[in-house]
């Protein structure tokens, strides 16, 4: 299933390779550190769906407030993705995770199990290549945000070695 929906949102994005290149990042990234942590199956494939939807809320935010901010993204992109997930054929409960992923991704704080922890640490490792971040900053993303040990490896060997 998430081979199509990969497809699915690389024709959402058409003439975007910018965001399929980083929603593609963002799930290699996603995958493997689930597989490290030795996630279960479901929790899993939950994971590997929203690290491809994470980001559908861009596009309408652009549209509608003419900004991508990660408010706009989390008010947009559960619907989006419930769209293109129900077109799909994903299952009700599946969904609902996802959508809830999607609309808290940008939420730091009140990280709410493994599935969000892991989305949210491969956006990161994604957006602090991506932005070409300090290595101060990236320091600071690690302490404040990173809890998986994989996650933290990644950190470490891509950008702190």
């Amino acid at each position: 299933m998430t081979e199509k929906i990969i497809s699915a949102m690389i024709d959402y994005y058409k003439g975007d390779p910018r965001r399929i290149n980083h929603f593609m990042k963002v799930y290699a990234f996603a995958k493997n550190i689930g597989m490290e942590e030795e996630l279960d199956s479901r929790t899993q494939n939950i994971l590997e769906t929203a690290a491809v939807v994470h980001d559908i809320g861009i596009k309408l935010s652009e549209e509608k407030y003419n900004s991508s901010s990660g408010k706009y993204q989390e008010i947009e992109g559960p619907g989006e993705a419930e769209k293109l997930l129900k077109r799909l054929g994903v299952e009700d409960d599946v969904i609902e995770r996802v959508s809830y992923l999607v609309g808290h991704h940008h939420t730091y704080g009140n990280i709410n199990g493994m599935d969000h922890q892991i989305l949210v640490e491969a956006d990161f490792i994604v957006n602090i290549y991506e932005d070409n971040e300090s290595r101060d900053a990236v320091m600071n993303i690690k302490n404040k945000i990173f809890k998986t040990k994989t996650g933290k490896k990644y950190i470490d060997d891509m950008f702190l070695s």
